[in-house]
């Protein structure tokens, strides 16, 4: 089974660059330990793995990083969010286990059975979740010690139409949906987002998609640590589900190195 500390990857930026781009959803490569925990066959698994991945984001953020001004930090997960998904709430705190896609799923996107009712993701969390979530909040407090602030800036995508799975799939899917925290989201960064995406046809806010991602141990706390969540419909970049990257996909890393620039100043 794969080691944790192969997981993810912390690709280094500039020694004074205080924006982090975390790429949680974009692999689709699960262990061979935990595709045995997995009920879906072959082909049901590459459909379901098809509709849930953030495809082609990790290389959204790496071209971003590329041409940014300042060099950006990359913090990717290298495996599968149905694995466990490092941004969910591992307890009863998480709103998505009404739908079994806590940080261990039990259901599919189309609340199909992934995992059996009475499986025991604990291990799976001690293995994944927990070791992933503790060097986050390294890389995090690696940036407040250099430079004295954090930005945090998720890269994710999302399907044109709305899964089953969604609970809040009702509401606009505009083209850039910026997620935002009350605490952790101050206007200066909200506007350069706007600022950076505003030639892809509309920006919306917390819709489809809510919320930020934050270490707890600075959520709510450190207001020297901001954050955004960046979710690309899929539609401007690629063909869905799970296909090729299309052309938009160097527009969206050209906006992307334009955010992490105004935000390296």
């Amino acid at each position: 089974m794969t080691d944790a500390s192969t997981s993810f990857r912390l690709h280094p930026g500039a020694p004074d660059s205080p924006v982090i781009l975390h790429v949680p959803h974009s692999s689709r490569d699960i262990p061979a330990g935990v595709r045995a925990g997995i009920v879906l066959d072959e082909e049901a698994l590459t459909r379901e793995l098809d509709h849930i991945t953030d495809a082609h984001t990790a290389e959204i953020a790496a071209r971003a990083a590329a041409a940014a001004r300042v060099t950006p930090w990359r913090f990717v997960n290298r495996l599968s969010r149905l694995v466990v998904d490092p941004e969910r709430f591992p307890d009863e705190r998480e709103e998505m286990l009404a739908a079994g896609m806590g940080a261990v799923y039990t259901r599919t996107t189309h609340r199909e059975a992934l995992r059996p009712e009475d499986f025991d993701g604990r291990p799976l969390l001690e293995r994944y979740f927990h070791p992933y979530a503790e060097a986050v909040t390294a890389a995090v407090e690696e940036r407040l010690e250099a430079v004295g602030r954090a930005v945090v800036i998720d890269v994710h995508s999302y399907p044109t139409k709305a899964l089953p799975y969604e609970l809040h799939g009702e509401g606009p899917r505009p083209p850039v949906c910026l997620g935002t925290d009350p605490f952790h989201t101050p206007a200066a960064l909200l506007d350069a987002a706007r600022q950076a995406f505003a030639g892809f046809g509309g920006i919306g806010l917390d819709s489809p998609f809510a919320g930020t991602y934050v270490p707890l141990r600075h959520y709510g706390k450190a207001a020297n640590v901001s954050a955004l969540m960046v979710e690309i419909r899929r539609d401007l970049y690629m063909d869905e589900p799970g296909g090729p990257a299309g052309p938009g996909l160097d527009a969206l890393a050209d906006a992307l190195a334009d955010l992490v620039g105004r935000l390296s100043g």
